[in-house]
């Protein structure tokens, strides 16, 4: 069903925000480089979309203590992030597009994840799984680019695709075909990411992972057996 977007709430979803700081020099040019002003908007949310999935790498142990965690630009940066930090640079790079783009988030059971990961959280549950909807066609398309394609292949799944028009959620099933993925509970969607309350959030879930040294460590070595 196409959804015709009001001048205002179209704004809200394409100007810049704190974090999805769209405006950014560099966020800009990347959004430009990755895909042209002649194609579709369908078009470009799919290469803008794989721009930050493969071009920007997944790693949980990141700093959640620190604002710049979840700033597109510090993650463009960086070229690390989680899937808040992805899920924030690729509403940004939509925006600069013109592309009506916001922050989602969930929490997930079965999450691509490592036994050494699980270990330090002490749970499977991922609360605040970040993702993001983009508005294209006529409708809110959900996308997920957390989980680079090298990472995947690694820990034996098919990376998850975006063509801009359907959903692209996280991996329901692994390589074997076992269910893999699970949405516990829905979050929400916002105009910005809300990093100071993820902030208290993550070090309220994630407790024991407060007090660990996590420098050093990486997600795709961990899946590599390095």
């Amino acid at each position: 069903m196409t959804e015709i977007l009001p001048d205002t709430i179209r704004r809200l979803y394409t100007d810049p925000a704190e974090y999805i700081d769209s405006d950014h020099p560099s966020v800009v040019a990347y959004a430009r480089a990755a895909a042209p002003d002649g194609v579709s908007e369908r078009e470009k949310a799919s290469l803008l979309y794989k721009a930050v999935r493969d071009g920007i790498r997944y790693n949980p142990y990141v700093n959640m203590r620190t604002a710049e965690t979840f700033r597109a630009s510090s993650v463009l940066a960086a070229g690390v992030g989680y899937c808040v930090g992805k899920a924030s640079l690729y509403a940004a790079v939509c925006r600069v597009h013109g592309i009506p783009a916001r922050a989602g988030f969930a929490d997930v059971r079965n999450h691509l994840t490592t036994e050494k990961l699980r270990a330090s959280m002490g749970t499977d549950l991922f609360t605040w799984h970040g993702y993001t909807e983009v508005y294209v066609d006529g409708a809110w398309r959900k996308a997920t680019p957390t989980f680079n394609a090298t990472l995947c292949e690694k820990v034996g799944v098919k990376p998850l695709d975006f063509d801009g028009h359907g959903d692209a959620l996280l991996h329901p099933f692994d390589g074997e075909g076992r269910t893999y993925m699970q949405y516990v509970n829905d979050r929400g969607t916002y105009h910005d990411v809300p990093a100071k309350f993820l902030m208290r959030e993550m070090a309220r879930d994630y407790a024991n992972m407060q007090g660990e040294d996590l420098s050093g460590r990486d997600m795709e070595k961990e899946a590599a057996g390095a």
